[in-house]
């Protein structure tokens, strides 16, 4: 058990935990599972640490099949600027190693913006807490969980 599974276990919500061999090797860990899962890459979304104005941070969820656009993601929080946290700061504010950061179970409460396009789906997948694993839920679920805002912030 992960804090990401433990937090959808703990809220009741409807989740299913997807298990793959992960490769070390692997350059990119959202592909890697949208391959070995056998999934539509616009269903597997990314968990994405940014700092905003240079003092705080916030979560960003996209697509794999897209990236992360930076200034959407400062307008949708207020900000007038955004940048990808370090790897040290996205670990330490998440408690969960790079490759498998979720947006539930978080160390730290962040401000989490969800891509308006999960909304389009019954059920997204996101990291359950570490390489190799995925949770698959309701993209409601997945706000719910985080008070996360849908707002359009991949391109």
């Amino acid at each position: 058990m992960t804090p990401a599974i433990n937090a959808a276990k703990k809220a009741g919500i409807s989740y299913r935990v997807h298990e793959y061999a992960h490769d070390p090797g692997s350059a990119s860990y959202g592909e890697e599972a949208a391959h070995k899962l056998h999934l539509e890459p616009d269903r597997v979304f990314k968990t994405l640490v940014v700092e905003i104005d240079n003092h705080q941070f916030a979560v960003g969820i996209v697509p794999i099949s897209c990236q992360l656009d930076l200034k959407l993601m400062a307008r949708a929080l207020g900000a007038k600027k955004a940048a990808m946290a370090t790897a040290h700061d996205a670990e330490r504010m998440t408690g969960y190693v790079l490759g498998g950061i979720s947006p539930l179970g978080q160390k730290r409460r962040l401000a989490t913006i969800v891509d308006a396009s999960a909304a389009t789906f019954g059920t997204i997948f996101v990291s359950a807490g570490r390489r190799g694993l995925e949770v698959e839920l309701a993209p409601a679920d997945l706000g719910r969980l985080t008070k996360a805002r849908f707002v359009t912030i991949g391109k």
